[in-house]
């Protein structure tokens, strides 16, 4: 026994043994692995840091950034390590001190390096778009890998990208095996039972201990985010892609938030079957505010990513909309339209809903959406054609069986045909396709002799920001600004085009954006970029002017029901524009966690774990200043928000014949 353990001993000696044997570091793969995870993220973190520009995220704030950083790096390493020490704990000696496992512990360094580089870079490119960690829009990503794939080939070089991470692992690797020895030597029972001690303990005191609610505290939203870890945070977004309202936030008895809604003007007036039998007239009276006269038809186009500072019409100089302008010009344009959140989808809710966004995933992506009082569901019932038309694939964001459901007859790019199509990228076909579709399809609904409502969803905004040659003086790809003024020119075209067809006169063209193009801010709700452009167009029917008051996204499908001379007006949490100038101005503006309520200069926010803040709203720039919370302001945001998400739960956001007892 004592001969074959020399053996077994002098041979171990052999494999290990290099020439510069003393100069190196005798360590185990998991400290060398921790060591670079820990150095990389430092590294991004000082990056990402100097993006957002030194003063942004506030000099004072680099001790709490840096601090709770590594807390957070740490946090995320205990979870990084555990597969490996599991390995020691389980690999057997006779395996460990083989040659073969040597060149595989290698393998797996530069395999991890790798990795955790491809990593920092893909952290990098989602803070250049959302200026965050990875959160749930990365978590909602992963679901359409072919959309999110084919957006990251057709914007980035992404074959050079992966040898130069490649490349660079590989140089990293070469200067650790210069002073490092990756330990082979065996290990005795003692030594594997602390290391499955620690692959099980560490992981456990890291969800424990740490928290992603960690990150907030600097009152600076960009550096919280920095003070975070990608993975850590994108581990939460997981687990939080649906907050139940009642658990999370703060609450009031039902009967207190109904009477406050009541006092604010929302009755929330149930919707009878005799919803199905009006029969739309043309000479119905109606409040219209400023128009002659109701229209019969409305086109509402939500445009990707349009915030209103690109418009000069809303003091932007660099011409990029002209056509928008124009049409503003000869139209009502709204001075203070904010969107309710930061999505697509978002913006898709609160266009056909009319509701507060609940907390979490949109209610276009959730369970039972079928069948709800949306604005085409309600004109449905009430004889109009109803339709909605997208220029992408509309499984994408769960479209298609959300506006189906809710009966809007839907078209997305695999309706149009082939020969329409001059130019598209993986987000979309090009928009100026999208509305020469469109307008066949509006055509065809005009000769049913129907009134029709369409909602039409542009993409071309959206990167890769590639639009067809010759449109426009900036050649594609055109970043951000190319992309707008690409879109800008299809509106203006399908304008132009729709200004012949015999239902032009008697149509409303409602243009609006579905978010803004960025919400980085140093506040988690920088207000300002949240306000989008509102523009309504109609030339025989509408006064040219300017609606100076305060307004949300959710007062839109309220008002087009009641200049449509329409039931069903009275059933949304928004308010009809045109109604009632008494009304008090707020508006709603929300992430997928805190739900701001912005009145009176006033933004109230609500947030997981019953906390609340509020901010004072400079009137010009719309700069956040911490102040007192109002408590008439948060009894109101509470009230609209607790109503909105258990109404949906409960099924009251139904549409009447499909609506059962609301639950207590």
């Amino acid at each position: 026994m004592i001969v074959r353990r020399n053996q077994y001993t002098a041979r171990s000696m052999i494999i290990t043994k290099r020439p510069n044997e003393t100069s190196r570091f005798n360590l185990r793969l998991t400290v060398v692995l921790a060591a670079i995870a820990l150095l990389i993220w430092f590294g991004l973190r000082v990056i990402l840091w100097g993006s957002v520009g030194l003063q942004q995220a506030g000099w004072v704030n680099a001790p709490s950034i840096f601090a709770r950083g590594l807390w957070f790096d740490l946090a995320t390493v205990a979870f990084l390590i555990a597969p490996f020490l599991l390995m020691e704990a389980l690999l057997p000696d006779r395996w460990r001190t083989t040659r073969l496992a040597l060149a595989v512990r290698w393998v797996i360094l530069w395999v991890a390096i790798f990795m955790l580089l491809f990593g920092a870079v893909a952290e990098f490119v989602f803070w250049e778009e959302f200026a965050t960690r990875f959160n749930f829009i990365a978590v909602d990503y992963l679901i359409y890998t072919h959309e999110v794939i084919g957006n990251i080939l057709q914007s980035y070089p992404v074959g050079w990208i992966l040898g130069g991470i490649g490349l660079l692992a590989f140089a990293l690797v070469t200067v650790i095996f210069r002073f490092v020895k990756l330990s082979t030597t065996p290990f005795t029972w003692r030594k594997r039972v602390a290391a499955a001690t620690a692959a099980v303990v560490l992981p456990l005191a890291s969800a424990g201990l740490a928290n992603v609610d960690q990150m907030e505290g600097t009152g600076n939203a960009y550096a919280n985010e920095l003070s975070g870890n990608g993975l850590f945070s994108f581990s939460a977004a997981i687990r939080r892609d649906e907050l139940d309202y009642d658990r999370f936030y703060q609450t009031l008895p039902q009967a207190q938030a109904d009477a406050v809604l009541s006092r604010l003007g929302v009755e929330r007036i149930p919707l009878t079957d005799a919803l199905r039998k009006h029969e739309p007239d043309e000479h119905e009276s109606t409040e219209s505010g400023p128009f002659l006269r109701k229209p019969r038809n409305v086109v509402l186009i939500s445009v990707e990513s349009l915030s209103a500072d690109f418009l000069g019409v809303y003091g932007d100089r660099r011409g990029l909309t002209p056509n928008l302008d124009r049409l503003a010009a000869k139209g009502l344009k709204f001075e203070r339209m904010f969107a309710t959140g930061t999505r697509t989808v978002r913006g898709l809710e609160a266009l056909s809903l009319g509701t507060p966004p609940v907390p979490g995933q949109s209610i276009v992506r959730r369970p039972n959406n079928e069948h709800l009082a949306t604005v085409g569901e309600l004109l449905e019932h009430q004889g109009f054609s109803t339709l909605f038309m997208y220029g992408g694939y509309g499984y994408f964001d769960n479209m298609n069986a959300y506006f189906s459901g809710n009966d809007y007859r839907v078209i997305d790019r695999t309706d149009f045909p082939k020969e329409t199509i001059p130019f598209e990228n993986v987000w979309g076909v090009a928009d100026e396709a999208l509305f020469d579709n469109a307008l066949i399809a509006l055509n065809d609904a005009h000769r049913s002799a129907k009134p029709f409502f369409a909602h039409v969803m542009t993409t071309s905004n959206h990167r890769p920001f590639t639009y067809p040659g010759g449109r426009i003086d900036i050649p594609s790809p055109g970043g951000r600004e190319g992309a707008v003024k690409y879109t800008d020119y299809a509106i203006g075209r399908f304008i132009e085009q729709a200004s012949s067809k015999p239902w032009f006169d008697e149509t409303l063209f409602i243009i609006v954006a579905d978010h803004c193009a960025s919400v980085a801010g140093k506040s988690k709700l920088p207000v300002n970029n949240y306000r989008i452009p509102l523009i309504f167009y109609a030339p025989k029917l509408l006064a040219p002017g300017i609606y100076p008051r305060l307004a949300s996204q959710i007062d839109i499908p309220p008002t087009i029901l009641d200049l449509l001379g329409a039931e069903g007006d009275d059933h949304f949490f928004g308010q009809s524009m045109f109604e009632d100038q008494k009304l008090p101005e707020r508006a709603f503006i929300s992430n997928y966690q805190e739900l701001g309520y912005y009145k009176n200069g006033l933004l109230t926010v609500l947030m997981p774990k019953q906390r609340v803040a509020a901010y004072r709203i400079d009137p010009a720039t719309y700069a956040p200043v911490p102040a007192k919370i109002d408590a008439g302001l948060l009894e109101e945001a509470i009230a609209y928000y607790q109503t909105a998400s258990r109404a949906f739960r409960q099924g009251a956001l139904k549409s009447p014949d499909y609506q059962k007892p609301s639950r207590p």
